[in-house]
């Protein structure tokens, strides 16, 4: 494959779940299955153009700067993007990676790259409705294994006891009770303020469950 069209591939920190803090290589997919109204590449495709990149040029920067390769989106599973996430796995040299999905081809990502690569897949369903609730748990009870970790956004629609969001959660904790260190509840907001504003209650959702609570630094330091 001669190059990858990014919306966005810049060297910076990871912001949210398990490897929040670390330095990495950002590469964000344009296309996505769904149109979720908080979608973060939405906001980065106003200010950004597609752009080409081969793996040499990746490779370069990941060398230069040391750091893990986060492959987002858009959805990295989602079409002609799910070969090149795979060839980016399995081509490029990192000492650690992070696959950012909400599960669309999560599985023939995973039995795809090659074995002992040091990858986190962060799995992020978007459940609005009955449907998807179910896809979201047959995906999860497919590739459940110890190095998937669940990372939910939770919306003001989501905190109200009986909803989809925690109808998940539970089911999910009732069937695997020693899971709670790979699972993630994060804040919806595009801005600071929003994200500290519903912060509180996702931290006693968390509390509840006994969860891990993922932070937004990029939102809450202003870093890419």
């Amino acid at each position: 494959m001669e190059s990858f069209e990014f919306i966005e591939c810049i060297n910076t920190w990871q912001g949210e779940g398990p490897d929040a803090g670390k330095r990495m290589l950002l590469v964000r997919f344009k296309e996505c299955n769904m149109n979720c109204y908080y979608c973060d590449t939405k906001i980065k495709m106003k200010a950004s153009y597609p752009a080409n990149y081969t793996l040499t040029q990746i490779q370069s920067i990941i060398d230069k700067n040391k750091s893990g390769l986060m492959i987002t989106g858009g959805e990295p599973t989602f079409g002609k993007q799910l070969d090149q996430t795979i060839e980016l796995l399995n081509s490029i040299k990192y000492s650690f990676a992070n696959v950012e999905t909400n599960g669309y081809g999560l599985n023939t990502l995973m039995t795809s790259v090659l074995p002992n690569r040091k990858i986190k897949y962060i799995y992020s369903p978007k459940i609005f409705n009955e449907k998807q609730l179910s896809m979201a748990l047959n995906t999860f009870n497919i590739c459940m294994k110890k190095d998937l970790y669940i990372k939910l956004v939770i919306t003001e629609n989501d905190i109200e006891e009986g909803s989809l969001i925690r109808k998940f959660i539970e089911l999910i904790l009732d069937s695997n009770p020693n899971i709670n260190p790979n699972f993630y509840l994060m804040p919806e907001g595009t801005t600071r303020e929003k994200l500290i504003k519903n912060s509180g209650v996702v931290f006693d959702l968390c509390d509840k469950y006994k969860l891990n609570f993922s932070s937004r630094l990029h939102l809450i330091y202003n870093f890419i």
